[in-house]
């Protein structure tokens, strides 16, 4: 077991307190440098980094940023959430890293869907009927990974099958 374990500390951004996002921070207990690597190849991190050692993952809305000794997650909806998604992320990367000679480490991060490209396919009817305001919000928490072709109900069958087939060449951790 690389990652035995970590403190975390719960807030809302500095910048705006009266911000409805919530950031945690959680100092790990162990150095996992050599596992980012590993991490990223697993969980096809969109952005590494060598110099310094980071790994940013979306998935469901949120980004997370891996470096040697702290993650960094961005719009937890509540201390759960955030215990949760750390959790996760703990089991992960002793995972990875007990898997690791079996994983072809990656020192890139992967391609991103484009938002353009999304905005393309969607209705442009900004109806409202996914959940979001506007279709080009849509298009956005699409690329984060924070929702697909299904969650958009006027979508046209071909549009839809054409959008899920695009966003189905990236993939996203849950």
């Amino acid at each position: 077991m690389l990652l035995k374990g970590y403190r975390k500390k719960i807030s809302r951004p500095e910048c705006n307190p009266q911000s409805q996002s919530i950031v945690c921070i959680a100092r790990l207990d162990e150095d996992i440098t050599e596992a980012l690597p590993y991490l990223n190849a697993a969980l096809a991190g969109f952005q590494y980094t060598r110099e310094p050692p980071s790994l940013t993952i979306r998935t469901g809305g949120k980004r997370i940023v891996v470096y040697p000794r702290e993650i960094a997650i961005n719009s937890v909806e509540d201390e759960e959430d955030a215990d949760r998604t750390l959790e996760w992320l703990r089991e992960k990367i002793n995972s990875v890293w007990e898997k690791r000679t079996e994983i072809q480490p990656r020192f890139e991060g992967m391609s991103r869907p484009k938002m353009m490209d999304i905005l393309r396919l969607l209705p442009k009817s900004n109806c409202g009927e996914c959940g979001r305001p506007t279709c080009m919000v849509f298009a956005a928490q699409a690329v984060e990974g924070g929702c697909g072709a299904d969650d958009c109900p006027p979508l046209s069958g071909e549009n839809r099958t054409k959008l899920s087939a695009y966003l189905g060449q990236f993939r996203f951790e849950g």
